[in-house]
């Protein structure tokens, strides 16, 4: 399905028309173009609401349906606006700007802790990244420290793509041993932290992030948890 997906172009958007094109066996309700994130990549599906004709519904949460196209997913059962219908959709903002900085500074744990990653999770004002880490880290005063640090430093976070090829010839990109970059599109997104000798990481990601490290605010280390002979969950929570 060709929808476009507002949640990429403009992350910072938070309401925008648009038109009814199929609602789903499920009850799911598939528009023109979407505003909501669907659920990928270790974040949650964006939650919030539909306008239209005096009504509003609730959605729960938004997943990826057939063709990639994202489905907005009611709150509970509820007259659906049918095929055809131009309403507006608006997100939970608050909810979706904490993932979008909990998403951001997971990549920033990435670069502190440079190891395999083997697994992620983001909340709203939480996180945490699996690593292949038979040992924790000594000292994590100086974990919270050099993660604060990247923030402060308010690097500039970009976007570019690649052909899958380029990908391929570039396996060091890609940091998670869990989940790789989805494939079949010939392009793959790229997200950057930072520019020119002051980058700090690239690496593939569909996500939603913020615009500057320093839109994240403080951070604290939360729990590091052993998960097996070889990984360690490190967590993050937003100060």
């Amino acid at each position: 399905m060709n929808q476009t997906l507002l949640y990429r172009d403009d992350p910072y958007l938070r309401d925008a028309p648009a038109e009814v094109v199929a609602l789903t066996d499920e009850g799911g309700i598939v528009l023109s173009q979407s505003l909501f994130y669907p659920t990928g990549g270790g974040q949650p599906g964006d939650s919030g609401w539909l306008e239209w004709d005096g009504r509003t519904l609730e959605i729960a949460t938004a997943v990826k349906g057939d063709g990639g196209a994202c489905v907005l997913v009611p709150a509970e059962p509820a007259q659906l606006p049918a095929v055809g219908t131009k309403l507006v959709q608006m997100l939970d903002w608050e909810r979706r700007h904490k993932h979008m900085r909990i998403h951001t500074a997971l990549h920033l744990l990435s670069v502190v802790i440079p190891l395999p990653v083997t697994g992620g999770q983001i909340g709203a004002g939480t996180g945490r990244l699996d690593f292949k880490m038979p040992e924790p880290p000594q000292d994590r005063d100086a974990v919270e420290e050099a993660l604060n640090r990247l923030v402060d430093r308010d690097l500039e976070v970009t976007e570019g793509w690649i052909t899958e090829a380029e990908l391929d010839a570039r396996p060091e990109l890609v940091k998670t041993m869990s989940v790789q970059p989805p494939r079949g599109a010939g392009q793959i997104r790229l997200v950057r932290i930072g520019s020119g000798s002051e980058q700090v990481d690239l690496q593939p990601c569909g996500g939603t992030h913020v615009a500057r490290t320093g839109e994240i605010g403080a951070l604290k280390l939360g729990k590091i948890e052993n998960k097996g002979k070889q990984n360690r969950r490190v967590s993050i929570v937003l100060a």
